[in-house]
């Protein structure tokens, strides 16, 4: 049987960096910071007091009125106003496209933990009637953004979530693009979305000691590859993209970003949170997916690491790297936007892959920033984009996402 191709066609987001990609994409160049000091709830008694939130964020400025708010998690509204922007942006109609041949798969790590929280809190504070909303398991579950997308569409085709930790929308992802080159679908809605700053999100990564505590320099606390970093900074947001077969998408004259080329996923089979201190995981993965995508090592010009700024993360993958790339690992771009998005847990792999389409459609590589100190247990021989975008052609480029459990994917997007 021979496989399909599949493009992308259209992309939205909103993230720390941007409510829209012409801001995402340009505050990413000027290499911005997307912390802050958080504002949705009181931090008095966290270890952590900030994170990486959407600024101003107000439903009601992306045509969520206050009837459908009670009935969506902060998750669920960032995929819809995301969804929303991509589809647009694609050109997709019912009379350029059959609604029973579009799909949504989207990726969510924690689903609407804020509502669980809420409700749970509010049953043990309610008083002697035990009270919970009608909408607590539709808000909450993880699924429900992609239910949701599909019935203000009308989209038939196939419709669920992946969860899998900060690999989800990877995983989505890569399960898109194998429902296309099948040929079970023309078109599908993909990538992931994240509310995680809450009680139970900041409370629970502060006790697993992997988030950082540098409230005195919170603004650049996400410092990957920096020898003082000490953990990630939680993020917030949507990434969306239409992948498309490519002849339906040349049948009915959409734009083109770029290519889908491939895609690897594994397991490190190590530790529930750690990774393998060799990154072999992360280096099956990544070979995995060049050699799914056809491509030769040396025809990877970016890679999009997961770069979390965790203290054992961040030395493994660029080992990874290294053992995967050989000596084209020093001839090719490697950079960490959590740097300045935070880290969006499941929603990370969509919006890094927007970062991808970027890279490839604008020759412009975004920096890893907020670093000073060099640690002696990494390679500054690799080029890590420290500090400053920088100009140069991308052929190719593949996106890593890591997520607790010892899961790894990788996605590969080529120039068409």
């Amino acid at each position: 049987m021979e496989l399909k191709r599949v493009v992308i066609t259209g992309i939205g987001t909103i993230n720390p960096l941007g409510d829209n990609i012409m801001d995402f994409f340009d505050n990413l160049d000027k290499g911005l910071s997307g912390a802050g000091m958080i504002t949705r709830f009181d931090t008095t008694l966290f270890k952590t007091k900030f994170a990486c939130e959407i600024k101003n964020y107000d439903p009601l400025k992306y045509g969520i009125d206050r009837k459908e708010e009670r009935k969506l998690d902060f998750y669920s509204q960032f995929a819809m106003i995301a969804a929303d922007q991509a589809i647009k942006d694609s050109g997709l109609n019912s009379e350029n496209s059959d609604p029973s041949r579009i799909g949504v798969i989207l990726g969510s790590g924690i689903g609407g933990i804020t509502t669980m929280f809420n409700e749970v809190e509010g049953y043990f504070d309610g008083g002697k009637i035990p009270r919970f909303s009608p909408f607590l398991i539709p808000k909450m579950i993880p699924d429900i953004a992609p239910g949701m997308i599909s019935m203000k569409y009308g989209y038939r085709g196939p419709n669920y979530a992946t969860v899998s930790a900060c690999a989800s929308s990877n995983h989505a992802m890569i399960d898109a693009f194998t429902h296309l080159r099948l040929g079970k679908a023309d078109v599908i809605i993909t990538g992931g979305s994240e509310a995680g700053i809450s009680i139970p999100s900041i409370g629970g990564f502060n006790s697993a000691q992997a988030i950082s505590t540098n409230n005195e320099e919170y603004s650049t606390a996400s410092r990957p590859f920096d020898k003082t970093r000490d953990g990630f900074v939680m993020g917030e947001g949507s990434g969306i993209l239409v992948f498309e077969e490519y002849e339906h998408a040349k049948a009915r004259g959409a734009k083109i970003y770029c290519e889908v080329a491939g895609g690897g996923m594994t397991a490190d089979a190590y530790h529930i949170t750690a990774p393998h201190p060799d990154g072999l995981g992360a280096e099956n993965v990544m070979r995995l997916a060049v050699e799914d995508a056809g491509l030769s090592l040396d025809e990877i010009d970016y890679i999009n690491v997961h770069g979390t700024a965790t203290p054992l993360g961040d030395i493994a993958e660029l080992k990874a790297v290294k053992a995967v790339f050989k000596e084209h690992a020093f001839k090719l771009n490697i950079s960490s936007t959590k740097s300045m998005t935070g880290h969006l847990l499941g929603a990370t792999g969509a919006v890094e892959a927007l970062v991808c389409v970027h890279a490839i459609i604008d020759s412009i590589i975004p920096p890893t920033i907020n670093f000073k100190v060099e640690d002696p247990e990494i390679d500054y021989n690799l080029n890590l984009t420290l500090n400053k975008a920088q100009k140069r052609e991308v052929r190719a480029a593949l996106s890593n996402t890591f997520g607790f459990g010892g899961h790894n994917c990788s996605l590969v997007l080529k120039k068409i």
